[in-house]
């Protein structure tokens, strides 16, 4: 079926390596099909264009496999006439991020179907529309992979790459696809703070920060919406590394934020003058 902007046609889920806008693999991209090979390809990655393109091909978990797949070609009623993306679906944004967005996981119908994070759906319009009144984003809108939307100096992540089952992944699911946060933690050596969508995001980003060694304080920051915390990044022997260059630790800011989805959205638990002014504070 047609892709909705370019027209070109795909099969439902998309090929790796088969011509959709802003697909981050090729066909000899080495995919993941267990837990323990996560940590080896997300380990090995050298680059934030590593992982993104090794997480767009993995096959690790058999139960989100199956789901997202089965998204594609069931789709929603809406959207029959198009193909879906149906792979997990990478990060996004700069490659030398001062500003990280960690999310919980793509919805089946918005970063599913588009293959890009938080685009498609009632929640990707408000946190784009949010990063394009603060400066962070190109446009206000995110619709489709290849419209023109850019981040600038963001980038946005998830503890989960695919679509899961009544939006809620298991803990096992959540333990395979751990090493790509942490990986992207650790390349993304540019980054002084951190803006978290929900408990689950700051559970998971509390536990990624603290396997890569990362120093938290004691007792750990309870999540809340405005919620602060600072986690300091050490350096390595020689100064380079996850520090800040200079032979000093660097300290990453983190802020909490509820989720932007449509339940919070809707009844008004998460107002655009909330969003906005968590997103000040990054």
């Amino acid at each position: 079926m047609p892709h909705p902007l370019t027209g070109q046609p795909f099969s439902s889920p998309v090929p790796p390596g088969s011509g959709w806008p802003e697909d981050p693999a090729g066909p000899t991209t080495p995919a993941a099909t267990s837990a323990a090979q996560v940590r080896r390809l997300a380990g090995t990655a050298q680059s934030l264009a590593d992982v993104d393109a090794r997480v767009s091909v993995c096959r690790a978990c058999p139960r989100l496999v199956d789901w997202r797949e089965s998204v594609a070609v069931v789709k929603r009623k809406a959207f029959l006439g198009e193909p879906y993306w149906g792979r997990p679906v990478p990060s996004l944004g700069d490659e030398q991020p001062r500003v990280l967005v960690v999310g919980l996981a793509p919805a089946a119908h918005g970063g599913n179907r588009t293959g890009r994070m938080f685009t498609g759906d009632r929640s990707g319009d408000w946190i784009h529309a949010a990063l394009y009144r603060a400066g962070y984003a190109a446009r206000p809108t995110s619709v489709s992979a290849g419209d023109g939307q850019r981040l600038r100096g963001l980038r946005m992540v998830a503890p989960v790459h695919c679509a899961p089952p009544d939006n809620k992944p298991t803990p096992d699911e959540r333990a395979a696809c751990g090493p790509w946060l942490d990986r992207e933690l650790q390349l993304a050596t540019s980054v002084e703070s951190i803006l978290v969508l929900g408990a689950i995001g700051w559970q998971s980003l509390h536990a990624a920060a603290a396997r890569i060694g990362w120093v938290l304080p004691r007792p750990r920051a309870k999540f809340g919406h405005g919620a602060r915390t600072v986690f300091t990044v050490p350096c390595n022997g020689n100064g380079n590394g996850n520090g800040n260059g200079n032979g000093r630790p660097r300290e990453v800011h983190v802020i909490g934020c509820y989720h932007v989805s449509q339940q919070n959205t809707f009844t008004g638990r998460l107002t655009e003058q909330m969003l906005d002014e968590v997103i000040s504070l990054l």
